[in-house]
């Protein structure tokens, strides 16, 4: 499997008349927000991908009526300006049944200057909890409760900054070690240097800054999780 990821950056590489081509074996799309939801609508236009995305800390168009109306998981949201813009994920859970792929997203930064998208740690869990029951139907039904978590910041102490706006969340830690996805996607934290670190490992989960542009490839990409 090959997953292009996409985070806070627009890409030259990505708006370029070649991109067809270059990322043509390309199975879908994910991003970690912070990204105009135009530049997912011109992903599937050009591309021909799913895209599946949360929410960042910026470019926060829709935010709320996305938000607030969660409908069908298999819908595609179309936005004011017209156009579409792929499939929201944030504080929740998608099966791409075409890859038997599950995937979860929980999008925001720490609570910073009480903006949208920002949430304190115990909000953070909260989130996590929501979606608890929809976990255990995953393991029952699919052997797993999901193999991709998809968030905007890091986790605690695993690439994130000290400063408050770009610390990491320790819930995500309660996370990883109680549901143990194949991968944490993130991104938030900007690698503008192209030899900073990108990946990290914990307990067995391997964390991911998918900073502008990322190419993800696992043809053994499933979950594990505690029975």
């Amino acid at each position: 499997m090959k997953i292009l990821c996409v985070s806070d950056a627009t890409d030259t590489l990505i708006y370029s008349p070649n991109a067809p081509v270059r990322y043509k074996d390309v199975d879908f799309v994910i991003s970690s927000g912070d990204l105009p939801l135009k530049y997912y609508d011109y992903i599937q236009t050009m591309l021909r991908k799913d895209v599946f995305y949360v929410y960042g800390n910026h470019n926060l168009e829709e935010f709320d009526r996305l938000m607030l109306n969660h409908g069908s998981y298999d819908a595609m949201p179309t936005f004011s300006g017209g156009g579409s813009y792929g499939q929201f994920i944030d504080g929740r859970i998608r099966r791409i049944k075409s890859h038997d792929l599950i995937v979860m997203g929980l999008g925001g930064s720490m609570l910073y200057n009480n903006g949208n998208s920002q949430y304190t740690d115990a909000q953070m869990k909260r989130r996590m909890l929501s979606l608890y029951p929809q976990l255990m139907y995953n393991k029952l039904r699919y052997g797993r409760y999901l193999d991709i978590l998809v968030t905007h910041a890091p986790a605690r102490g695993l690439g994130d900054g000290e400063d408050l706006c770009h610390r990491g969340f320790e819930s995500f830690l309660w996370f990883l070690d109680r549901f143990k996805p194949k991968y944490m996607l993130y991104g938030h934290v900007h690698l503008d240097d192209i030899n900073a670190r990108r990946e990290y490992e914990y307990h067995g989960v391997k964390l991911i800054n998918i900073y502008k542009n990322y190419i993800l490839e696992d043809d053994n990409i499933r979950g594990g999780g505690l029975c």
